[in-house]
């Protein structure tokens, strides 16, 4: 099923790339080397429901793009046309709001039963991270899939499923998203960054892709809401906080439960009432708050709302993180 926007079974593949020069094999081994640093250096606290800010960033590598080349080997990105701040009225309204991070440190995330039981997420320092994506306009019943604001050191990422996006044109993410409003802005996404597999094939184990958004009001939206840790090679059964915003619904959801493995390449979850929308929603490990899935993989998300999957996350997203990074600047 594809939890994209409720339309079942529909892929939207992405188009008018921008593509980047592939990288030489030594420079792909030194971009993943640089990852599990970063995020060792990001950990959140041990305690499974604690949301603390995001670690502070070391600079980041620099890649030139190439507009004429077709990469082969490397990840691809797909650029908006319009690269300016994107402070629309509602957004430019955002930047007077406090910043997550520093009115939420330490902050319990929600109080759930952590069995499997779907309830609605309530506003604080995580949730808020997790955000709707909408193809025009932020407003009320135009949301089409689920990201969230993964760390960085250029603290302009988001993470969604690849099968939720086609380019980056009109497409907009609005952290917190809650009955209409985006109390954080609205931010423009500038660029799209996926995968040969799945760009080229639609491969169900590398459906993830990340985004670039404009800073808004000359901040970047990390530091107004903070990012979750990157998690790569996460247990199999690892216990995680799984949101998400339906189609039918103006507030996200969350549920806590242990996941297992389907394959060697994708982990499932059994957690209800996850319908359309909720594509690209995070899979937010317990123990440390890093984010180790987002739904989509095996059958775009799975074909009932009560069991969601995800490929799992390893050298191949590491790569694509890596690509992102580069690509700033």
């Amino acid at each position: 099923m594809d939890r994209r926007g409720g339309k079942r079974r529909r892929v939207r593949r992405p188009v008018a790339m921008t593509s980047l020069l592939v990288l030489g094999l030594a420079g792909a081994v030194a971009g993943v080397g640089t990852l599990a640093p970063q995020i060792a250096a990001a950990r959140r606290p041990a305690d499974p429901a604690a949301v603390a800010g995001p670690a502070a960033p070391s600079g980041s590598p620099q890649a030139t793009a190439d507009p004429s080349a077709e990469a082969s080997a490397a990840p691809s990105a797909t650029t908006s046309a319009d690269a300016s701040d994107g402070a629309d009225a509602q957004s430019a309204r955002s930047v007077t709001v406090p910043t997550v991070g520093s009115g939420h440190q330490g902050e319990k995330a929600t109080m759930y039963h952590g069995d499997g039981t779907t309830d609605t997420a309530v506003a604080g320092a995580e949730p808020d991270r997790v955000g709707a994506l909408f193809s025009g306009a932020v407003t009320a019943g135009n949301h089409d899939c689920t990201a969230s604001v993964i760390h960085s050191d250029t603290k302009d990422l988001v993470l969604t499923a690849a099968h939720c996006v086609s380019g980056a044109a009109g497409l907009r993410f609005a952290p917190g998203y809650r009955d209409g409003k985006a109390p954080y802005g609205s931010w423009q996404v500038t660029a799209v960054f996926t995968t040969d597999g799945w760009r080229q094939d639609g491969d169900q184990d590398e459906d993830f892709a990340i985004l670039r958004v404009a800073p808004l009001g000359g901040r970047s939206i990390e530091d107004v809401v903070g990012g979750n840790p990157l998690g790569l090679d996460a247990s199999g059964t690892a216990k995680v906080r799984l949101y998400g915003y339906p189609d039918g619904s103006e507030e996200p959801i969350l549920c806590i439960n242990d996941t297992t493995r389907r394959s060697s390449t994708q982990r499932r979850i059994d957690c209800p009432s996850f319908p359309g929308g909720t594509s690209g929603g995070p899979w937010i490990d317990t123990t440390d708050g890093e984010v180790i899935g987002v739904i989509g993989g095996y059958q775009q998300g799975g074909d009932t709302d009560d069991t969601s999957y995800s490929a799992t996350f390893g050298k191949t997203v590491a790569d694509l993180y890596q690509q992102a990074l580069k690509a700033a600047g």
